[in-house]
C-alpha cells in the first residue's frame, strides 16, 4: 500500500484522538449524573471505576509502549479502538455493576492503545525525528474533544438515555476509528519502520544520563499531571468555594478547553523558534506563574479568568512537550516504550488525584488547597529546570 500523505495521516488520526477522547476519558464529566439517577449507583462506584481505569492505564503504560515498539502503532491502535468498542458496549447493553467496572478496564486499555501516547509513537514510527510539528497539529485536534463531546453527550442522555449513548459511542470506536487506523496507519509498522525513517544520528543520552533524564522528566511531568487532574475534577466547585456564583464559576471553568486549543495553535505558528526544552520550560512554568498571580490578586474575578486561561494554555502546551522533549532526548528508537515509561507515574497520579484534592480540601479552605497545588506546580517546573540545566546543549 503507498504511503498516505502526511496531512491525511494527521487528519485521520486527529478524528480518531477527538472521538477516543470524547468517548472515555471526558464521557463521564456529562454522563455521570444521568447514569447514577437511573440506577442508584453510588459516586464511588461510578467514578471509582473510571480511577481504576487510569490506574490500569499507567501499569500498563510501559508494557503499551514497548509493544508498539514491537508490532506498530498500526496493530496497536486498532485494538485500542476494539477495546474501546467493547467496553462501550457491554456497559450500554448490560447495565451492571459488574459490567460497568469490566468495561472500564476496558476502556482503560483504550485509553492507552488509542490516544496520545500511542498515536506520537505511530507518528514518530511514520516521521522519525522530524515528528514534533506532526505532534502540535494532532493535539489540535485532541483538544478539541470534550467541547465536541460534552455537549453530545448532555444532548443524546436527554433523547436516547446514557446507555443508548454508550452504544452509540462503541459504533463511533468500531466503525469509524478502527477502519481509520488500519487506513493511515499502514506505515507505523514498528522496528523496521522507525529504523527506516530514522536520522543517522543516534540518541545523545545512554546509560546514567538516559536514566535520569528520563527519571527528571517523567516527575515532572507527574506533578504537574497531578495538580491539573486535581483542579480539572474540581473546577466548579473549587471556584464557589473562592466566593464565585454558580454561573461564574462555569464561565471560568469554560475557559480552560479554548485556552489549551489557543496555546496550541500558538505553538504551531511560533513553535519552531524554540527548541523542545524551552517549550518544556514554558509550558511547566505556566502553571505555578498562573497559582501565583491568583493568590497575590487576591483571588479576584480578573485573576480567576488569568488563572484559568493561563492553567488551560499550560497543559495544552504539556501535552506538545510530553511527545517532544523525549523525541529530542532519545531519539526514535524505543520511542515507544520510553514515552510509556514516562507517562507511568503520571496516569497513576491522575486516577489518585481527584480523591486527594477532594480530601484536602476538606481539611484546608480552597485557598490554601490552591496554593498546596500550586507549590507542586513549582516543584514540577524546577525539576524540567533542572533537567534543562543537564542538558544544556538540547535547550539552546
Amino acid at each position: 500500500m503507498t504511503r498516505l500523505p502526511l496531512w491525511i495521516v494527521i487528519c485521520g488520526l486527529g478524528l480518531t484522538q477527538i472521538i477516543g477522547w470524547g468517548t472515555t476519558y471526558y464521557m463521564l464529566g456529562a454522563l455521570s449524573q444521568d447514569i447514577a439517577l437511573s440506577t442508584g449507583w453510588s459516586g464511588t462506584l461510578i467514578f471509582g471505576a473510571f480511577s481504576g481505569a487510569l490506574l490500569l492505564s499507567g501499569v500498563i503504560s510501559r508494557r503499551g509502549g514497548r509493544l508498539i515498539d514491537r508490532i506498530g502503532g498500526q496493530r496497536v491502535m486498532m485494538a485500542g479502538s476494539l477495546c474501546a468498542a467493547v467496553g462501550l458496549a457491554l456497559m450500554g447493553a448490560f447495565p451492571h455493576p459488574v459490567t460497568y467496572c469490566i468495561g472500564w478496564l476496558l476502556l482503560g486499555l483504550a485509553m492507552r492503545f488509542a490516544t496520545y501516547d500511542a498515536a506520537f509513537a505511530s507518528l514518530t514510527q511514520i516521521v522519525g525525528q522530524g515528528a514534533r510539528r506532526a505532534i502540535s497539529y494532532l493535539t489540535l485536534f485532541g483538544g478539541l474533544a470534550s467541547t465536541v463531546f460534552w455537549p453530545v453527550s448532555h444532548y443524546l442522555a436527554l433523547n436516547i438515555g446514557w446507555s443508548h449513548t454508550l452504544l452509540a459511542y462503541a459504533a463511533l470506536n468500531l466503525f469509524i476509528c478502527l477502519p481509520i487506523h488500519w487506513l493511515v496507519l499502514h506505515a507505523a509498522r514498528g522496528d523496521r519502520a522507525a529504523e527506516r525513517v530514522s536520522d543517522s544520528a543516534t540518541p545523545s543520552l545512554a546509560g546514567r544520563g538516559r536514566l535520569m533524564a528520563i527519571t527528571l522528566f517523567a516527575t515532572a511531568l507527574a506533578l504537574n499531571g497531578l495538580v491539573f487532574s486535581a483542579i480539572s475534577a474540581h473546577a466548579v466547585p473549587l471556584f464557589q468555594g473562592l466566593g464565585f456564583a454558580g454561573n461564574e464559576a462555569v464561565f471560568m471553568a469554560a475557559l480552560i478547553g479554548p485556552s489549551q486549543v489557543a496555546s496550541r495553535l500558538g505553538e504551531i505558528l511560533i513553535g519552531r523558534h524554540l527548541t523542545p526544552m524551552q517549550l518544556g520550560l514554558i509550558a511547566f512554568g505556566l502553571l505555578p506563574v498562573a497559582v501565583g498571580l491568583f493568590a497575590l490578586m487576591g483571588f479576584s474575578w480578573p485573576a480567576a479568568i488569568g488563572f484559568a486561561v493561563l492553567y488551560g494554555a499550560s497543559n495544552g502546551l504539556v501535552t506538545i512537550a510530553k511527545g517532544a522533549v523525549p523525541l529530542m532526548l532519545f531519539g526514535t528508537k524505543g520511542y515507544g516504550e520510553v514515552l510509556g515509561v514516562i507517562s507511568a507515574p503520571n496516569l497513576i497520579l491522575n486516577a489518585a488525584a481527584p480523591l486527594l484534592f477532594s480530601l484536602l480540601l476538606g481539611v484546608v479552605s480552597p485557598q490554601v488547597s490552591l496554593l498546596i497545588a500550586g507549590a507542586s506546580a513549582l516543584a514540577s517546573t524546577l525539576f524540567m529546570l533542572w533537567l534543562t540545566r543537564l542538558h544544556p546543549q538540547h535547550a539552546q
